[in-house]
């Protein structure tokens, strides 16, 4: 699907602004648009301040596969779209990662490697496809996709040969880190930012995108089992 030519929107770094001067959004922007958008959100864990950046998730577990880029308390069920209960959760937290709910009525995702990521949405702007929204970290990309119900999932993945296990599915259950979060690998940034705008932003459909994030993860060497972010 093409882009149809025409005056575009403003990214949304320019709408998570705050009303004085130009400083860059914070968690609580990134949340409160969630909730505007009806995308149930969740602190994550967060980091060790002692650790600084990139070091310690401030979880129980000394080894945190994705350290601050998870649920801890509140759990990930308690993921709300409630505007008084996220900002009071981010005023109390204000460098809390924001987690996003994925499934249900909320967008799903499909991660994988970043050099992987890097190639895939190289090869979907060359054939013309529209990408949805793509969250960046230092070391997986994740592509926003709209809300899939497993059978739908099955069925795409059953007209693949093969699917490479680096590349990975946030459905129902699952979740996705949001910029500007900070997590143990750094801080997760857009790669390709949703529009501005008042309604959620338009998702493409997950059978749109899987052959070429299937291809682009087939060359990358799988990192293991653990869940680097």
């Amino acid at each position: 699907m093409r882009e149809i030519p025409g005056r575009r929107r403003r990214p949304l770094q320019h709408l998570l602004r705050r009303r004085r001067g130009s400083a860059p959004a914070t968690q609580l922007d990134t949340a409160l648009t969630c909730a505007r958008w009806q995308w149930p959100v969740v602190p994550g864990a967060g980091l060790r301040t002692s650790a600084g950046a990139g070091q310690g998730c401030a979880c129980p577990d000394p080894g945190c596969p994705v350290p601050g880029a998870h649920p801890l308390d509140p759990v990930l069920l308690a993921a709300t779209t409630d505007v008084r209960m996220v900002r009071w959760w981010w005023q109390n937290r204000p460098a809390a990662p924001v987690v996003l709910a994925t499934g249900g009525r909320a967008p799903c995702a499909l991660s994988l490697p970043a050099a992987a990521g890097a190639r895939a949405l190289a090869v979907l702007e060359r054939e013309g496809v529209r990408p949805g929204p793509v969250v960046a970290s230092a070391t997986r990309w994740s592509f926003l996709v709209a809300p899939y119900s497993l059978e739908l999932l099955g069925e795409v993945l059953n007209e693949q040969e093969w699917v490479p296990s680096s590349l990975r599915f946030h459905g129902e259950g699952g979740y996705l880190v949001l910029p500007p979060s900070p997590t143990g690998a750094g801080r997760v940034r857009w790669e390709r930012g949703p529009a501005a705008g008042s309604a959620a932003p338009w998702l493409p459909r997950v059978d749109t995108l899987v052959d070429a994030l299937v291809e682009a993860s087939a060359s990358t060497p799988d990192a293991g089992s653990r869940l680097a972010h």
